[in-house]
């Protein structure tokens, strides 16, 4: 299988790639636990010369009056026509705006250690026809990512959330480490406009799993390299809690804008857990699979 590398995600890391399958565990206050711009040409057939007919000046041996015009069957080629100017098709730029969540997808979390979980299960229920929402499916599902986080402190990470989504059949996903946090709100619109599947965002420095699941943006991703992602969906299942340490919990499905979600989404540079990531904005990434 081929993974294709989002624009966004090839610039981002120009200097600094990571991509691993694999949240400390989230208890709040720090716990452990289109096408772009394409030329077209239309090309006129042209077909044989055509011929046409030019009166001579001949003396008449037929019998015809002297000095009349006589048919002469000398051909000349029609002249060609000009090939056509190209015709460039350019996109229209405006402002584009894409959010996959839909009333229900949001669950809160059962306890402060089930945000992976929650995460899961909103992620399954935007990427499938599924509605997720039980206590116990939650558990289980904290509990496969658990036991794929490889965790000394015994709780899910990042990389359990990102195997179990792969486990579940929704994937593949990633676990990606971003040297920005332009560069990462970038990315995850990128994957989100790609793949149709949420973005999971690692908060709180690894100590906290929320959901994106959609984005406003100047241009559309899928067309404009150059765009600027200016408002960002969110989903926290520790809602309506918040945190003393980091801020409060936004409502669910609210647009947030990138200053408000850097108060929370910021740079992991712990060094608790090896996640296999070097220091960056760590998102659990969507990507296209290439035959």
């Amino acid at each position: 299988m081929v993974i294709r590398v989002l624009p966004s995600l090839r610039r981002s890391l120009a200097p600094l790639l990571v991509a691993v399958l694999v949240v400390s565990g989230c208890k709040p206050d720090g716990g452990g636990a289109s096408p772009t711009s394409a030329a077209t040409m239309a090309v006129a057939r042209t077909g044989e010369p055509a011929a046409t007919a030019t009166g001579e000046w001949a003396p008449s041996d037929d019998g015809a009056t002297a000095g009349e015009p006589r048919p002469s069957a000398t051909l000349e080629p029609a002249p060609s026509a000009a090939p056509p100017t190209p015709e460039v098709v350019q996109a229209e730029r405006k402002p584009f705006a894409m959010n996959l969540y839909r009333r229900g997808d949001f669950v809160a979390q059962y306890n402060f250690e089930l945000c992976v979980g929650a995460s899961l299960q909103m992620a399954l229920n935007m990427a499938t026809d599924d509605s997720r929402t039980s206590r116990a499916d939650q558990q289980r599902l904290w509990e496969m990512a658990r036991d794929t986080s490889f965790s000394p402190f015994g709780g899910a990470n990042p990389r359990g959330w990102t195997a179990t989504l792969n486990e579940l059949g929704i994937g593949p996903y990633e676990l990606v480490s971003i040297p920005t946090f332009e560069g990462a709100l970038d990315v995850a619109a990128e994957a989100i406009r790609a793949t149709k599947r949420p973005v999971g965002l690692v908060m709180w420095r690894g100590r906290h799993a929320w959901v994106m699941s959609g984005f406003e943006a100047t241009a559309d991703p899928r067309t404009f390299d150059d765009f600027d992602v200016t408002g960002i969906r969110v989903l926290d299942p520790l809602y309506p809690h918040g945190s003393s340490v980091w801020g409060r919990s936004p409502k669910p499905n609210s647009l947030v804008s990138p200053e408000t979600l850097a108060r929370q989404f910021v740079l992991r540079d712990s060094t608790r857990v090896n996640l296999g990531v070097p220091p960056g904005y760590l998102l659990v990434l969507p990507v296209s699979p290439e035959a």
